[in-house]
């Protein structure tokens, strides 16, 4: 048997934040406790007060929702690796969780981490006026099928298929006009249900063209070190095949889909056999059970899950 737990682990993107997310872990480990500081210190801003006492309005703001969601994170993470000698197998996050993955796997350092999520959400925010963008899920529908009803609502507006997260859920994202004609064309296809997101803007389509060019000359410019284990792309599904490659996939991240399902079918192909959602929320604890019902999870952001994770963590290793 070998000595790694076939352990994948999902960091968690946008929608997952909650007021007060992160504190008992940073009330807890020094671990935790270092990894706001370095934050803080990278952004010149008390990254921890945003988190325990920030409203949820001010966390929805997607310049604060970005670098805090990465920081408890990892912070989450840094705690599995000193508490639970948590050595995974492969990793993956869902949108701005791959910077977090990317972090934890040794290839990005910390602070540049969140100087740059605090920056994407600013110029994601940016590259469509409040209000013009919009985005969907619809339910009951193929890919196929959303990829056709998006073609032809086109004429009203960009929509794009943004997030397949699983299931039968997929989530479009556009002009307010093209989703709108999206999900208008998509009860009439037999959707089960086409509901608008509330979100600020409409991310993982060809609108954020104007955030990808803004941030791909300081992903450029990061420091990038060899990955320690490998992590799968939103963009493509595969493992990044060096560090050499990471500018470019998270450019090309920011106008794909999330091909989420991709994603962690890949991570089970690989040999993993549980998954740890590490980070605030359980939003992709519940999309796993979508995509894989076999699967075993638990989810970390409190002290008081630290044993379940090790009870998952010891049952599956390596053959």
């Amino acid at each position: 048997m070998g000595d790694r737990p076939a352990i994948g682990l999902l960091f968690p993107g946008q929608a997952s934040q909650f007021p007060g997310m992160g504190k008992e872990l940073h009330d807890a480990y020094p671990a935790a406790r270092q990894v706001f500081e370095e934050a803080s210190a990278a952004l010149g801003q008390d990254i921890a007060a945003l988190c325990f006492r920030g409203t949820e309005e001010e966390l929805r703001l997607t310049e604060n929702t970005q670098p805090c969601i990465f920081t408890v994170s990892v912070a989450a993470f840094r705690v599995l690796e000193r508490e639970a000698g948590i050595e995974p197998l492969c990793a993956a996050g869902h949108s701005l969780g791959e910077y977090s993955a990317l972090v934890a796997s040794g290839a990005m350092p910390l602070a540049e981490g969140v100087r740059i999520l605090r920056n994407r959400g600013r110029y994601m925010q940016g590259a469509v006026p409040v209000g013009r963008g919009a985005m969907a899920a619809l339910m009951g529908l193929s890919l196929e099928a959303v990829e056709t009803v998006c073609r032809e609502s086109s004429a009203h507006g960009v929509v794009e298929p943004a997030n397949l997260n699983g299931g039968d859920q997929i989530v479009i994202s556009g002009s307010a006009e093209g989703v709108a004609a999206a999900c208008q064309a998509a009860r009439a296809a037999g959707a089960k249900r086409a509901v608008l997101l509330p979100v600020s803007a409409p991310f993982h389509c060809s609108l954020m063209k104007p955030a990808a060019d803004r941030l791909s000359p300081e992903l450029a410019a990061i420091s990038w070190s060899a990955l320690r284990f490998p992590v799968v792309a939103n963009a493509s599904g595969s493992s990044y095949p060096s560090e050499r490659e990471a500018a470019g996939i998270l450019v090309r991240q920011i106008v794909s889909p999330v091909r989420w399902e991709e994603c962690v079918r890949r991570m089970r192909a690989m040999g993993a056999k549980a998954f740890l959602e590490v980070g605030p929320g359980k939003v992709l604890s519940g999309l796993l059970r979508r995509i894989d019902r076999e699967a075993p999870a638990a989810a970390f952001c409190a002290p008081q899950e630290l044993e379940a994770v090790r009870a998952l963590a010891g049952g599956f290793f390596l053959l």
